[in-house]
């Protein structure tokens, strides 16, 4: 990619009023994330999504092409009046990945969450994704060991 301009790339938090942006940004996280692209809720759960105040997704532009984004989910917590946001998917194309705007991404939620009097936002990253834990650290993200149980719900309990 020649010719690069940091400062064409636009980053905005999408509305209800942007389902057709959602789906691109759907699209691309699972581009991303090597997982099957056609991989999509249904155009009344992406609405409910989208109107929902709990959740947010932010997505990055350059030249009005989508090059990333985020999804995240606000939690309300019961141990006092605060919330905590769940940083859930985040992706840049790979061809754009290194020119700032993941770090870009970051910002605007960490904005946003100031915003909204959240405290603090938490992302889940695999030990071995070296990429994506060195970006979060490189975002002042500070690592914490865990241990993440998954529980499979109506199937065989036994997979």
């Amino acid at each position: 990619m020649m010719n690069f301009e940091v400062e064409k790339i636009k980053v905005r938090q999408l509305t209800q009023a942007d389902l057709s942006a959602f789906i691109l940004l759907i699209r691309l996280l699972n581009s991303v994330f090597e997982t099957d692209e056609s991989a999509i809720g249904s155009e009344t759960n992406l609405l409910k999504l989208l109107s929902n105040d709990n959740f947010v997704a932010i997505a990055a532009y350059y030249e009005n092409e989508p090059v990333g984004g985020l999804t995240a989910y606000e939690l309300p917590m019961y141990s006092s009046d605060i919330s905590e946001m769940f940083l859930y998917d985040m992706a840049v194309k790979p061809e754009y990945q290194r020119r700032g705007i993941g770090k870009n991404l970051i910002g605007h939620l960490r904005d946003y969450c100031t915003e909204h009097g959240i405290h603090e936002f938490f992302v889940l990253a695999h030990a071995e994704d070296e990429h994506a834990v060195e970006f979060y650290r490189s975002t002042g993200g500070k690592s914490e060991e865990v241990v993440n149980f998954l529980y499979k719900v109506g199937m065989d309990r036994n997979d």
